[in-house]
């Protein structure tokens, strides 16, 4: 079955609203550490090999064990493909730590907090990397549960066709999109997330992907 590779003209305005929506737009500095939280994009580890060559940290982790959308992908674990990722292109193995259990944004910040500390590493800034979309969820998730921390989130930074052709699918990417707007409240009211505004903009956005059925995302 093909999948589509380009955005419905008729949907392009509401996709590119949450796709800017979900950009915290955060401006990049050197921080104690890199958090690269799997997923099944690569590019997660891209940036943050990049970073790392930049002098944006001294040591990075990659958090994740596998989801059904990553299994296929990264047989051995979405933290152990990134790092080989990151080894492969210069960084050095005893600059990485991997955490190869979380399962979810929540166990991806409270395990590496908990394996920092193992380590000793004194951690009072971070730069996030995650696919462009999570960034929001990411930063409301480390902020509940790693308060004290300075958090900077950072993607590898393609727009949004170029996103969506290294996806391969252009409906996975906005059913993923409007997922993550949902889980903003919906993540803040269970506990799991500080609250975020949401504007009206992004509201109605989203209200008519729902109505177009891009919902496979969705908590039912």
């Amino acid at each position: 079955m093909t999948m589509p590779t380009v955005i419905p003209s008729a949907h392009r305005a509401d996709v590119e609203c949450l796709w800017d929506y979900h950009n915290m737009h955060h401006q990049i500095r050197p921080c104690d550490v890199g958090i690269g939280l799997g997923s099944h994009d690569l590019g997660v580890a891209k940036i943050a090999t990049e970073l790392f060559h930049r002098k944006m940290y001294p040591r990075l982790v990659f958090t994740g064990a596998n989801a059904p959308t990553t299994v296929e992908q990264f047989p051995r674990g979405e933290a152990v493909h990134y790092r080989e990722y990151a080894v492969e292109h210069g960084v050095p193995a005893d600059a990485i730590l991997i955490e190869t259990a979380a399962r979810n944004t929540g166990q991806n910040i409270e395990f590496t907090r908990a394996l920092l500390a193992e380590h000793q590493v004194e951690t009072q800034s971070v730069i996030l990397m995650s696919r462009p979309y999570q960034q929001r969820r990411a930063y409301a998730t480390c902020k509940k549960l790693w308060p004290e921390v300075d958090v900077i989130c950072a993607s590898h930074p393609l727009s949004l066709d170029d996103y969506v052709t290294s996806i391969g699918n252009a409906t996975k990417v906005i059913d993923m999109l409007v997922g993550d707007t949902q889980r903003i409240d919906k993540y803040a009211e269970l506990g799991f997330a500080i609250p975020q505004d949401v504007p009206a903009e992004v509201q109605a956005a989203y209200a008519r992907l729902v109505d177009a059925d891009y919902i496979s995302r969705l908590i039912r």
